[in-house]
């Protein structure tokens, strides 16, 4: 059961479309929504180069305290904002170095079910992207991301399980229960399974298991035919009309995601459909 779900909020435009998602998981399970505003202030070495002005402490000192005003104008629009349609939601601000704020988003996230975020394509917000990959590896709650300007629908009802024999699939399997107990469909997928035989075996297993939760299980195993398990899945999701991919995040280490690729990174680049992720 979902009860507490946190939304990251920046102050920017793709703010709306989160509490888009985090307003519709509310209304579907009656889950209290935390806001989670983060100000970045800049390390010392970044406003030293960022202006002259701000190269002594005194000048850091400064532009903290103007950024600082700054975001008090931006908690207050979101504070009305998060309070129209729920009185009891609640907004919390963070203030601290890019470098610091990860681990503090990371931390929030564990008194939560749930981290609402944008999966923003190619590394074009690196900071978001740290932040995040943060929250996924040490938050211990699975991250739904949401691709950017892609609002909510009327609810999650068909749902794509991308299955690995993996502990980071199981995680997200297990994150994702509530989604699938109310969903039309839950369509589990395995991409060239090296041993068809083992592989839909354990896939009737899980079937089984989620059904057992009231979930509606289907059953699908694909060839990708030379092209990339990402590729296979995203067609997949489209073809099924997916509101939602359920998957485990990073296999292998984060180093060799980075330097090789991987599943997920094609994934958060490439989604049109918002993706659930667990590690």
């Amino acid at each position: 059961m979902l009860t507490d779900l946190i939304v990251h909020l920046d102050g920017g435009a793709e703010d709306e479309t989160r509490l888009s998602h985090a307003e519709m998981i509310s209304a579907s399970f009656g889950a209290r929504v935390t806001g989670l505003y983060t100000n970045p202030l800049p390390e010392y070495a970044m406003a030293s180069g960022f202006d002259p002005r701000f190269s002594t402490v005194a000048g850091v000192f400064q532009l903290h305290e103007r950024i600082h005003e700054e975001g008090d104008g931006v908690f207050a629009r979101l504070m009305e904002r998060l309070t129209r349609n729920n009185a009891n939601d609640e907004l919390r601000r963070l203030e601290a170095g890019a470098g610091t704020l990860p681990q503090l988003c990371a931390s929030e996230a564990r008194r939560a079910d749930l981290f609402v975020a944008t999966s923003y394509p190619n590394d074009a917000r690196p900071d978001w992207g740290r932040l995040v990959k943060t929250v996924i590896f040490e938050g211990g709650r699975a991250v739904y991301l949401v691709p950017p300007g892609r609002k909510a629908g009327h609810g999650v009802k068909n749902i794509l399980v991308a299955w690995r024999d993996t502990r980071e699939s199981t995680r997200a399997i297990a994150e994702a229960v509530p989604f699938l107990k109310v969903a039309n469909v839950a369509r589990i997928v395995t991409v060239d399974p090296r041993d068809v035989e083992e592989r839909e075996s354990q896939a009737v297993d899980i079937a089984a298991h989620l059904d057992r939760h009231g979930a509606n299980v289907e059953i699908s195993a694909i060839d990708a035919n030379g092209g990339t398990v990402g590729a296979v899945l995203l067609d997949e999701a489209r073809r099924m009309s997916a509101d939602l991919i359920v998957m485990g995040a990073y296999g292998h280490s984060r180093f060799r995601e980075w330097i090789l690729g991987g599943v997920t990174r094609e994934m958060i680049a490439q989604s049109d459909t918002q993706i659930l992720l667990a590690h």
